[in-house]
């Protein structure tokens, strides 16, 4: 249920058309729908302005299957995350028209043509070894209706890599920030520009390193203002929270 299929609805009931009965068996499940396993929030893309996402991870091919059914079935766009590639080709057997993202290890599902997105998204990773989870922002923000820029392999190691793509910087309108190891680029790129910056650390390290533990407490504890900070590996918490500031920026895009 979205906006406009409530408008008609309701617009239906002033007119005649929808019986009262009709519009409440409608409108009933809007809160949720309860399959058992699980209650699908068919009222999240009135609220939110993008429906349930499905974490895949831990759930099995039929639970997937399921929760895809009811989200597809009021035309809304489906996005499933932590998907590996033998579950998916066990998906696609119902739903074929599932497009599987390898990096990101995530299954879109679009409902009718994606109009021209929103432009402003820049995703930085610092090195090939982060892009799962930098694949996984930019898949999630591009499929909430957004143009997303890629930027990878550009870390602190090497920092005229990133300097080169200063145009792009300036030009974004929210800038994610994907990064292993000490996890120093987020506080670099918050230091040069003037527009909210997403750090996500990843898992990606030596020992010392703690399975990014030191890539986070690095970003945590940032000096460069207008950081902010997702959990481990947390691409997805990234890519929508970009897109959420991305909706409502007034900050032009050259």
């Amino acid at each position: 249920m979205n906006l406009l299929e409530l408008k008609k609805i309701l617009e239906g009931v002033r007119r005649g058309k929808v019986s009262a009965d009709e519009a409440l068996r409608r409108l009933k499940i809007l809160p949720y729908e309860d399959l058992g396993f699980a209650k699908v929030d068919h009222h999240r893309q009135l609220r939110r302005g993008f429906p349930e996402v499905i974490f895949g991870e831990g759930k099995t091919v039929p639970q997937i299957v399921a929760i895809m059914g009811k989200v597809a079935a009021k035309r809304q766009p489906v996005l499933v995350t932590r998907v590996p590639p033998d579950a998916f080709k066990k998906i696609r057997r119902r739903f074929r028209r599932a497009r599987y993202h390898a990096e990101a290890r995530a299954i879109t599902l679009e409902m009718g043509a994606r109009p021209p997105g929103r432009p402003g998204i820049l995703v930085l990773a610092a090195g090939t070894s982060d892009l799962n989870v930098a694949e996984e922002a930019a898949v999630t923000a591009e499929v909430m209706g957004n143009q997303v820029v890629r930027v990878y392999d550009v870390g602190i190691a090497g920092l005229h890599r990133l300097l080169d793509h200063k145009d792009r910087l300036l030009e974004a309108r929210v800038i994610i920030t994907v990064a292993g190891m000490e996890g120093a680029l987020p506080s670099i790129v918050a230091s040069l520009v003037d527009v909210p910056v997403i750090g996500v650390p990843t898992s990606v390290g030596y020992g010392t390193g703690i399975k990014g533990v030191a890539a986070l407490m690095g970003m945590l504890n940032s000096c460069a203002a207008g950081l902010l900070v997702v959990n481990i590996d947390n691409g997805f918490g990234a890519g929508y929270a970009a897109s959420v500031i991305n909706s409502t920026s007034t900050h032009s895009v050259k």
